[in-house]
């Protein structure tokens, strides 16, 4: 575990802002531009996974363990969303036979 930290340690932090920036960034642009839900989904899931990678990085800059125990409830949040999401999806899916979020205008009242 030491040696991973050490590792971690020898990257500058700025390196680690940088590349979880590009990552959001990246969740972002499929979260406005793409209309499949699944896609969208998983834009979501990129910026999540960016933040965990920011809060893991910081956490090991500073010395401090809480910002990786807080990575491990993100995760663990994420991994419950990850099986609702797609059981919404599926089921809309069943319903309008497309994942096309415009479509989903039918559903309104």
């Amino acid at each position: 575990m030491n040696n991973l930290t050490q590792g971690l340690q020898g990257v500058p932090l700025n390196h680690y802002i940088w590349l979880s920036a590009i990552i959001f960034t990246i969740g972002v642009i499929g979260v406005l531009t793409r209309r499949n839900a699944i896609v969208i989904f998983m834009s979501v899931e990129l910026m999540l996974n960016a933040v965990n990678l920011l809060l893991t990085a910081f956490s090991v800059h500073s010395n401090d363990p809480s910002g990786q125990v807080f990575v491990f409830f993100i995760m663990v949040l994420a991994a419950a969303e990850v099986a609702i999401g797609l059981s919404i999806i599926v089921m809309v899916y069943r319903n309008t036979q497309s994942i096309d979020v415009n479509v989903l205008n039918r559903l309104k009242w």
